[in-house]
C-alpha cells in the first residue's frame, strides 16, 4: 500500500474535489467525512496534500465539518496547520460534528481554551440488527405491511439512472415545498442527486410512480453508511420511509457493512452530559429550542423517529469552539452555515416561514371548526 505522501504527490494533477474524494475514501472515519464533497464547501489541504478539511466561512468564523480527514498519526499536525492558516486569515474556528475520539487532539492543539458543546447524538446499528429490529417490532413491521399493501416496492437505482431521472428531482422539490423551513445546507444539504458517485440510492415506487427515496453515504474507514436523506412525498403511503430503511439495511448487511447510522439528532435527549457544562447562556438557548423549537424545526420529533428503531447505541456529537471568548459569534456562524447565508437574513426567513406555517394551521383549524358548526 502506498504511503499517504506518495498518494498525495500522485494526486497533485487531480482537481481539488477528486483529491479530497481520494483522501475521504481512504481515511474517512467521521460520519461527516464524505459530506465535505457536497456543494458549498471550501476544501482546504495541508502543505503536503495528505489531509483535507471542508468548511464554510461566515462572520469571520470557519465552520468545519468534523475534523480534517487524514491518517490518524497525521491528525494533530493537520489540526495545528489548519488553526494557523485560519489565524493568518483572521478567522476563528468551530469544529462542528466532531466525534468523541477527536476531542483529545482538539484540546491538545487549543491555545486559547476551547469550549466543547454536546450538540446531539447519532443512533448507530449493525445493519443486521436494524433489519431485525424493524422486522420483529410489531409497530414497525405493521408499517412495512401497510406500505406493501398499498403497492409500495423498493428498488436500488444506479447513480447514472438516478441522475437522469426527473421524477427524483420532482420528488425532492415536493418534499422541500412541504417543509416549514427554507432548505438547509452544510451537513443537511438536500441537493445531492447530482453527486451520487459513491452513494447508494434506494427508490420507493407505487404504480411505477416515485413516492420517496433514500440516499446512503459511505463512512469508508468504518465500513459503514450514513442515511443522509430518507424522504417521501405527501401522498406516499404510511410505512414508505420504514420500507426504504429496511431495504437499504438489508442490502448493506448482505454486502458486509458493519454500521449504519441515521446521523445527528440535534439536541437529542440521548446526548450524554459533559464533565464541564456549557456556559449558562448556551444551556438556556438549548433548553428554549427543545421547548419551543418545533415551530422552526421538530427536534423532538426527529429524535423520537430515530429512537423507535431501537439503536444499539447513541454516539455523542460535539461542536468544539477554538476560543470560548467568541462563543456567540461562532454560534451565529453555525446558524449561517446551515442557512447558506448570513445569520440575520436566514433567521428572518426562518421566522417568516414559521409564522406563515402557524397562520396556515390556524386557518385550517378555523375552516374545520366552521364546517363542524354548519347545520
Amino acid at each position: 500500500m502506498q504511503s499517504a505522501r506518495a498518494a498525495a504527490m500522485r494526486g497533485r494533477t487531480m482537481s481539488p474535489h477528486d483529491r479530497a474524494r481520494a483522501l475521504v475514501l481512504t481515511y474517512g472515519w467521521n460520519t461527516t467525512s464524505y459530506q465535505i464533497l457536497n456543494p458549498g464547501f471550501t476544501l482546504w489541504f495541508n502543505r503536503d496534500g495528505t489531509a483535507v478539511a471542508g468548511y464554510v466561512e461566515y462572520h469571520g468564523v470557519r465552520v468545519v465539518a468534523g475534523v480534517p480527514v487524514c491518517e490518524d498519526a497525521a491528525m494533530p499536525g493537520a489540526v495545528s496547520e489548519f488553526i494557523a492558516d485560519a489565524a493568518t486569515a483572521g478567522c476563528e474556528i468551530a469544529w462542528f460534528a466532531a466525534e468523541h475520539r477527536a476531542l483529545p487532539i482538539l484540546e491538545a492543539t487549543s491555545h486559547d481554551g476551547m469550549s466543547v458543546l454536546a450538540i446531539g447524538a447519532q443512533p448507530v446499528w449493525h445493519p443486521r440488527v436494524l433489519v431485525r429490529n424493524i422486522s420483529t417490532h410489531r409497530s414497525l413491521r405493521a408499517q412495512l405491511n401497510r406500505a406493501a399493501a398499498k403497492g409500495v416496492h423498493i428498488e436500488e437505482w444506479s447513480a447514472e439512472r438516478a441522475r437522469r431521472a426527473p421524477e427524483l428531482h420532482a420528488c425532492l422539490r415536493a418534499w422541500l415545498d412541504a417543509r416549514s423551513l427554507p432548505p438547509l445546507h452544510f451537513l443537511v444539504e438536500s441537493d445531492t442527486l447530482d453527486s451520487l458517485d459513491d452513494r447508494r440510492i434506494f427508490v420507493a415506487l407505487r404504480d411505477a410512480v416515485v413516492v420517496g427515496f433514500l440516499i446512503a453515504t459511505p463512512i469508508p474507514l468504518r465500513n459503514g453508511w450514513l442515511v443522509e436523506q430518507n424522504l417521501r412525498v405527501g401522498n406516499a403511503p404510511n410505512g414508505t420511509t420504514e420500507s426504504l430503511l429496511f431495504a437499504a439495511a438489508t442490502t448493506l448487511d448482505s454486502e458486509g457493512a458493519e454500521i449504519i447510522t441515521l446521523g445527528l439528532s440535534p439536541l437529542s435527549l440521548h446526548t450524554p452530559l459533559l464533565d464541564v457544562p456549557p456556559p449558562t447562556g448556551v444551556r438556556a438557548l438549548f433548553t428554549w429550542l427543545r421547548l419551543h423549537g418545533r415551530r422552526f424545526y421538530n427536534f423532538e420529533g426527529l429524535d423520537t423517529f430515530k429512537a423507535k428503531f431501537r439503536p444499539e447505541r447513541w454516539e455523542p456529537i460535539y461542536a468544539v469552539i477554538g476560543d470560548r471568548r467568541h462563543l456567540w459569534r461562532v454560534m451565529l456562524a453555525i446558524t449561517a452555515a446551515f442557512g447558506g447565508r448570513s445569520a440575520v437574513p436566514f433567521t428572518g426567513r426562518v421566522i417568516k416561514h414559521a409564522l406563515e406555517h402557524e397562520l396556515e394551521r390556524v386557518k385550517n383549524w378555523r375552516r374545520t371548526h366552521d364546517r363542524a358548526r354548519s347545520p
